[in-house]
């Protein structure tokens, strides 16, 4: 066991993991963030999709012995004071949610898109969803709802 500290959603969490265990284990299992889904364990599908120093990430990746010291965020993080942010309302308010399996991750990736680009066109928005799989939808409402935030974001 290794004795680590993780970052998460701003809080510090001291805890003994194994050195194979994976961040998304971690945040599932040790911590409570069932945000993150475990979907192919693989990396190809985007479920389990967390920011690390605001960069959108597959956590069935990452070891959670390389996420010390880094700055983690989950779905669960994105909320203030019991309010969504705009990409979950977004979300929620053009029916781009679906069975949910999928929307934790594809939040993440465009939280992460629109924290680099304000702007982005659908092609950019496209590309930042690309690693993130929904068996739901024809990923219209999901394009929609990033739009959306972005639009709100921006006061437009």
């Amino acid at each position: 066991m290794t004795e680590i500290v993780l970052d998460v959603n701003h809080s510090l969490y001291a805890l003994a993991v194994e050195d194979h265990w994976t961040l998304l284990d971690v945040l599932r299992d040790k911590l409570g963030f069932t945000g993150a889904k475990k979907g192919c364990d693989r990396g190809e599908c985007g479920a389990c999709s967390v920011l690390v120093d605001g960069t959108v990430v597959q956590s069935c990746l990452v070891l959670a012995v390389q996420a010390q010291g880094k700055s983690i965020v989950t779905i669960e993080g994105l909320s203030r004071d019991g309010r969504l942010d705009p990409l979950q309302t977004a979300f929620h308010e053009v029916g781009a949610i679906q069975c949910g399996f999928c929307t934790p991750g594809m939040i993440m990736a465009a939280t992460a898109l629109l924290r680099r680009n304000l702007h982005p066109t659908e092609d950019e928005i496209k590309e930042a969803m690309s690693g993130n799989l929904c068996r739901c939808t024809g990923y219209v409402k999901i394009i929609e709802a990033v739009r959306r935030a972005a639009a709100a974001e921006t006061g437009l």
